[in-house]
């Protein structure tokens, strides 16, 4: 990992186009590795993909992977951080620190049950005020909690 690619985010079997091409372009702007973890909802040459990120592709580090199992096997040792409305640990409380994976799973459904349960002591949410609200958007949430995560190890 180059020491300008101080965080990863993962997308586990992301659906929506501009959802990824948005996180890709955060990913750009803060040198952060992009995993996208297949199936993926849409092919990698989708115009809308490339219209959300369309100017920054050629800025961002990522890798595709098969399936979660292969990204996981070839990071042994590393710190994954599943985000998701199934647990009650504020994403505020993890102690980040360089070369962490924030995973993030489907706009629809989440990350699955049994990756959450194997992973349930680094489980992390975004609190909402408005119980309503049953999860914010996939980018915005990515954006949230990378920032706190790069404040955390002080490269913002």
């Amino acid at each position: 990992m180059s020491p300008r690619h101080q965080l990863q985010i993962v997308l586990v079997e992301p659906e929506i186009p501009p959802n990824t091409g948005a996180i890709a372009r955060l990913c750009a702007a803060t040198h952060t590795v992009l995993h996208l973890v297949e199936p993926l909802g849409f092919k990698l040459d989708d115009r809308a993909l490339k219209r959300a990120g369309m100017d920054y592709w050629e800025h961002v580090t990522w890798q595709s992977w098969p399936n979660w199992t292969a990204l996981h096997e070839a990071h042994p040792g590393a710190t994954f951080y599943f985000l998701t409305t199934k647990t009650d640990r504020p994403y505020t409380k993890a102690p980040f620190q360089a070369g962490d994976f924030l995973v993030f799973g489907r706009e629809t459904k989440g990350l699955p049950e049994s990756l959450l349960k194997k992973n349930a002591g680094t489980c992390l949410t975004i609190p909402m005020a408005n119980p309503e609200v049953r999860s914010l958007n996939l980018a915005t949430a990515a954006a949230i909690v990378l920032f706190e995560a790069l404040r955390q190890i002080e490269t913002i």
